[in-house]
């Protein structure tokens, strides 16, 4: 028998090889589920299985209701290879006129699972979108940073936004809180099902930015989330957020119904009759008739404190209220801000109107009747005299005696970064430390292009680090339009950082180790730059 020479070996070696590399995509394209097989689709790196019903379609009777589990058996495979659609909304992303886009039947969990190593039990790192709980959706957040790295499994979930979400007429029949309640059903689904996609069902790790990060702390605050979770990771948005929970919903819920033809009800069971036989589309749309400038304010609908009666609640306490009485969970939790992370909608003001008129100048005669919305605080005074002072007050504090203008717009995006963001972080972490190891990182590196110009825009004005800014390094956004070197390499630690803290409890980035905040004493963080990292130890959050 000749020998083989070296050059057919090679043909032969290689043929094998792809072989090989063509069972092994067939093998991990194909997964089996309790209703049945699903189909993914096969990437270079990974496998993709998106749009994965959790629940069942919230249409028709099952609008404005909890959600229900999904129980099609599928008689064929399943096809797991459509991109998500988001769910119907009234999207501050869509620059023209008519911002409505997504559907109603939008229920789903997408799972990416990096090729290396098929029979690994892989960390799992699920992503809850943000969006102000208004718009967004799984498919902003792209994953294909980690499936580079390919250490963890990562899941996204939809869930339900703005009215048909989280209207709330503050009773049991409109309790609010469905799209937390959606995500709570795709937590279980995930914790029940991930091990048949090669992920350690004990090793799970739920983060969010924005919304997705304020509802990551509202779950965190239900002790029953430690059998779902963990670890858990908040960036730029806690529980205590002015924006998150509201007062003022039921008022909010019948002026919508009056926009979208239901007439003065004030029955809430009358509304609900009413906004169940409309069309979907006419519901979201309904939301322009709540926004008094542009896109503010930019949550109209969140979530709430549902009364005691309500059916399975998320929360029926204030989250203060809850974490001071010690019942939250003892999950690991990871909370963070950025520098100028009030960016977000003080940048919007920098706009210029059709008169070239920056809209900053608008808060010049209409201070007292825009900040109560800009600033979430409108419904928490019953008298307007103590209102108007409260505005008086604010605007004394950070502007002093100036006049809104470009020129003052950093102390107005000092005021918006501590009133919507830092000051609920600090107060979430000395509530919440005493209960569980929290750590907190600030990140100060202004992005060359990204959410803060778009919202602007306009690239002329220092703008800082904006929020966003070290979320689109970990899940990549569309607003995010340049990368320069530095931030590859923070990209990097950032991966790294939501990886180990999944894997084994470890919270890093690059040489900087995280000090766990402690009950009672200062405040420890990790101070993320440009080229350094530092851990600091301060009275307050700077």
């Amino acid at each position: 028998m000749p020998v083989m020479n070296s050059l057919t070996f090679a043909i032969v070696l290689l043929f094998a090889c792809a072989a090989n590399a063509t069972l092994s995509d067939l093998i991990g394209q194909v997964v089996s589920l309790p209703n049945g097989k699903i189909r993914g689709r096969v990437h270079e790196k990974y496998f993709s299985y998106e749009s994965i019903p959790y629940a069942e379609p919230p249409v028709g009777n099952l609008r404005l209701e909890p959600p229900q589990a999904y129980s099609a058996i599928w008689n064929d495979t399943f096809d797991a290879t459509e991109p998500p659609a988001n769910c119907l909304q009234w999207s501050q992303l869509i620059e023209q006129d008519d911002k409505l886009t997504g559907q109603e039947d939008c229920l789903t969990v997408s799972v990416y699972k990096p090729k290396a190593k098929l029979h690994r039990s892989f960390p799992v790192v699920v992503d809850i979108h943000g969006g102000f709980f208004m718009f967004g959706g799984a498919s902003n957040d792209g994953h294909e940073i980690f499936m580079d790295s390919g250490k963890v499994i990562v899941v996204k979930i939809n869930y339900r936004l703005g009215p048909l979400g989280f209207l709330s007429t503050g009773d049991a029949m409109l309790p609010g809180n469905l799209g937390l309640k959606d995500q709570r059903l795709a937590l279980h689904w995930i914790k029940q099902n991930i091990a048949q996609f090669g992920g350690n069902p004990h090793k799970i790790l739920v983060m969010g930015h924005n919304a997705g990060a304020a509802s990551v702390h509202l779950h965190l605050l239900n002790s029953s989330f430690q059998r779902l979770a963990s670890a858990a990771v908040s960036i730029s948005g806690t529980a205590l957020d002015p924006w998150v929970v509201q007062k003022g919903a039921a008022i909010r819920a019948y002026e919508l119904g009056r926009a979208v033809g239901c007439g003065l009800l004030e029955v809430s069971e009358e509304l609900k009759s009413c906004l169940k036989q409309k069309n979907a589309s006419d519901i979201v749309r309904g939301v322009q008739n709540l926004l008094v400038l542009d896109y503010i304010p930019f949550a109209p609908f969140g979530p709430v404190v549902e009364p005691s009666t309500a059916n399975d609640p998320i929360i029926t306490q204030h989250p203060i209220d809850i974490l001071k009485s010690g019942n939250a969970s003892t999950v690991r939790w990871l909370a963070s801000y950025v520098q100028q992370d009030g960016g977000y909608n003080a940048a919007l003001l920098l706009q210029k109107d059709y008169f070239g008129h920056e809209l900053i100048e608008e808060l010049n005669s209409r201070w007292f009747d825009i900040a109560p919305l800009l600033f979430f605080y409108r419904d928490t005074f019953v008298n307007l005299d103590d209102l108007d002072d409260h505005s008086r007050d604010l605007r004394q504090t950070y502007m002093k005696n100036e006049s809104f203008t470009v020129k003052s717009y950093q102390q107005l995006q000092r005021m918006f970064t501590d009133l919507l963001f830092k000051n609920g972080l600090e107060k979430s972490i000395s509530l919440h430390r005493s209960r569980a190891s929290v750590y907190t990182y600030l990140y100060s590196n202004p992005a060359t292009s990204a959410l803060g110009q778009w919202l602007a825009k306009r690239d002329d004005i220092k703008l800082g680090t904006v929020h966003g800014d070290d979320f689109s390094l970990m899940f990549k956004t569309k607003t995010r339009q340049h990368e320069r070197p530095d931030e590859r390499i923070i990209s990097y630690n950032f991966i790294q950082m939501i990886e180990d803290f999944a894997a084994d409890g470890r919270v890093h980035f690059g040489r900087c180790d995280f000090l766990p905040n402690i009950a009672g004493g200062q405040y420890r963080l990790t101070h993320i730059e440009q080229n350094d990292c530092v851990n600091r130890v301060v009275k307050s959050l700077p």
